[in-house]
């Protein structure tokens, strides 16, 4: 294979069997381009060698099997749009049984010998009280018989180049099999300590290897997808935890041991209500972390109206009372004008200088701002990203606060923390994403996090409905129910990614259909959506503020940042169309105010199981914890808001949403490592080490983790 230090650094088309022409396919088509990439794309499932059934046996639509018995005859049909299909007829004797192919017809045609006993491994259908099975994968028992000691074989994913070049699934096996059979465990180095696998009673990385491509029987399967589980997940906790503590030695910030006349003043006679036991917590948190000369790094976990804002004000007056400048950034305009406004009247009169900058406050406005930002007049400055532009600088930045956290890149927020030449500001981060706490971990792990997990008393819980397109009179004739007591509503439309037309044809055939029974002038409507210029959209949101509109037909653009305490009833339209967490944020926009709140999500009858049970969810629980629960294990990581900016989330086998256990014994461990030996320097800790510092090299994304 070439003379490369270690076997897994051979590039791809060394391999014999595979080439240059192969290898090239495959780097295209799979982004495999070494011998250690080529074992580390696992199988995504297996065939049971040892089970057989009989045509007999197929009674349920959808049942995958293997069969043992002859092809009898096939031939090639011509369907409708001119395309081909193979048809062929297969027997056992209990039956018979019908293959499908549809496509690489020509190819099937030379290989396939009528006559012969085969293998056949497939998804059956029955319609109509015939059996059928779409693309079955065949193997001859001539072929298979001198290898029938092994019990499972491994299915690879393929594509249809990579079966055109000879490279299907079988080719794979092959190639992989040939592979391990020349390595030893010098080539593949344990990573683990022997303790740590002693205690879990794992198998060892290598024989993980050979198992996951090769077991023998259920069990061995088990032991090697669980020993690559926790090994995935066990080496971003250690550099997790190793970037946390970099940070607390490298990054110094001012210690804030004063709680002084700013807090107090506030705490004893500007707040108008008794903060929730979840909120003192936090803040005790916050100002235990603030009173250290180590950075604060610390993400707040809120659900709609948790109350993170007074938190952060809190947070600021302790900055003041202390001598140092305080930033709140925002995403949007809309949100950071809304912090803005809440926080100025929260303070009332007290000597507190708090400013709003966004890209919108220009000329002679924006230079008054800046020179108090520079001259340390302004205590506080609440902004969108233009708070990170050059021309702002502070005189005496000490706590930096970014909100909705996950909609900023890591350089955007970096450039944040630059704004002060002499030390690193506390840094707060805050989502009103509930993220699941293994989620949390997994994604934070270089954070402490604070959640705020119970809602302000007296907020009564909004009603959640589902109902469909019959439905439609009794929720019109209620919208005018509410209107009549003077609330307010929003009716909201999806957004359908590819096609800004079609979102902009369906937003206004629900504008006019509301107009035939909510005419002008006894009713005015406003229209929000994302083609409207920013000018725009803020004027049609403060008609709706200023009640001088009942009702709000938007796209999703209302989603974050929208405070309208007399808007009662959220409409969610096409609600199958929309993820748990956006439809648990649409909620939150209303139940801002002491009226009762309801949530109406409408849709059709045909709705897919995810669908009924999204909605199922939102109908059972208000719990922004609970709904991020429930979209995990629905959706998988993938679309949480904020993991896409990670880029350390690309587990092969780990699935966050089911492998708790071993995710929590893969932490648990790797805590206790690090706190004992924070740069492993110990010698049972060298195979850690000596992978960590790999992995390091190897992967951008391990490096930048710090």
């Amino acid at each position: 294979m070439g003379n490369y230090n270690n076997i897994l650094d051979t590039p791809i088309e060394y391999v014999k069997g595979i080439g240059p022409s192969k290898g090239e396919t495959i780097r295209k088509e799979l982004n495999i381009h070494t011998v250690g990439d080529l074992i580390h794309s696992y199988p995504f499932r297996y065939i049971d060698r040892t089970m057989f059934y009989t045509i007999a046996d197929i009674r349920t639509d959808g049942d995958t099997i293997q069969l043992k018995g002859k092809l009898m005859s096939y031939e090639k049909i011509k369907g409708k749009n001119n395309r081909y299909r193979l048809q062929g007829l297969f027997k056992d004797e209990t039956g018979t049984l019908e293959l499908v192919w549809f496509q690489q017809i020509n190819w099937l045609e030379k290989i396939l010998h009528i006559g012969q006993e085969y293998i056949v491994y497939g998804r059956a259908t029955i319609f109509n009280g015939k059996k059928s099975m779409a693309h079955p994968e065949m193997e001859l028992i001539s072929e298979v018989n001198t290898n029938l000691t092994k019990s499972f074989d491994p299915i690879y994913s393929s594509t249809e180049k990579m079966d055109a070049k000879g490279l299907d699934s079988k080719a794979r096996r092959k190639f992989i099999k040939a592979i391990l059979s020349t390595m030893t465990e010098a080539d593949y180095p344990e990573t683990l300590p022997d303790y740590v696998m002693q205690k879990l009673r794992i198998c060892s990385r290598f024989q993980a290897l050979q198992w996951i491509h090769f077991p023998l029987n259920e069990d061995q399967k088990q032991l090697a997808i669980n020993r690559i589980k926790f090994e995935e997940f066990f080496y971003l906790q250690v550099l997790l935890l190793q970037s946390k503590m970099y940070r607390k030695h490298k990054y110094k910030s001012e210690p804030f041991p004063i709680i002084g006349a700013s807090f107090n003043t506030f705490y004893h006679q500007n707040m108008t209500f008794e903060l929730t036991s979840a909120q003192k917590r936090v803040i005790r948190e916050i100002r235990v972390d603030m009173g250290k000369t180590a950075q604060m790094n610390r993400l707040l976990q809120g659900d709609v109206g948790s109350g993170k804002t007074i938190v952060a004000l809190l947070s600021m007056l302790i900055a003041k009372d202390n001598g140092f400048q305080s930033c709140l950034m925002a995403p949007t305009e809309i949100l950071a004008q809304q912090h803005y406004e809440s926080i100025t009247t929260a303070l009332g009169d007290m000597d507190v200088r708090v400013s709003l900058l966004t890209g919108s406050i220009k000329g002679k406005a924006r230079e008054l701002i800046l020179n108090e930002l520079a001259d340390g007049t302004l205590d506080i400055i609440i902004g969108t990203h233009a708070l990170i532009e050059d021309t702002v600088v502070f005189k005496h930045l000490g706590l930096a606060i970014v909100d909705e956290q996950h909609r900023f890149g890591v350089a955007q927020r970096a450039s944040l923390w630059k704004k002060n030449d002499d030390f690193t500001p506390h840094i707060l981060v805050m989502t009103a994403t509930p993220i699941p706490r293994t989620l949390a971990m997994t994604l934070y792990g270089d954070l402490d996090v604070s959640i705020i997990d119970e809602l302000p008393p007296g907020r009564k819980e909004i009603k959640t409905i589902h109902q469909y397109e019959k439905d439609r009179p009794e929720v019109i004739k209620f919208m005018r129910n509410e209107i009549a007591k003077g609330r307010q509503i929003y009716v909201v439309y999806p957004l359908i990614e590819e096609s800004e037309k079609l979102d902009l044809q369906n937003l206004q055939e629900g504008y006019e259909y509301l107009l035939q029974y909510f005419p002008m002038p006894d009713y005015q409507i406003s229209v929000i959506h994302g083609k409207l210029k920013a000018k725009d959209k803020d004027w049609e949101m403060q008609r709706f503020v200023k009640k001088a509109t009942q009702i709000m037909v938007a796209t999703t653009v209302i989603e974050v940042g929208v405070n309208v305490p007399n808007a009662s009833v959220m409409i969610i339209e096409n609600t199958e169309r929309f993820g748990l967490s956006q439809l648990h944020q649409l909620r939150g926009r209303v139940g801002r105010g002491a009226e009762q709140s309801y949530c109406i999500l409408m849709t059709g009858y045909k709705l897919s199981k995810e669908a009924r049970e999204r909605i199922a969810t939102m109908v059972r629980t208000n719990n922004g914890f609970e709904i991020a629960e429930a979209d995990l294990k629905l959706r998988g990581p993938g679309d949480i808001q904020g993991t896409q900016q990670s880029g350390i989330m690309d587990f092969k086998l780990l699935n966050i949403g089911q492998d708790r256990a071993i995710m929590d014994a893969a932490r648990n461990i790797a805590i206790r490592i690090i706190e004992n030996d924070p740069k492993l320097e110990k010698d049972i800790h060298k195979n850690i080490k000596r992978h960590t510092i790999e992995l390091s090299k190897k992967n951008r994304d391990w490096a930048r983790i710090s």
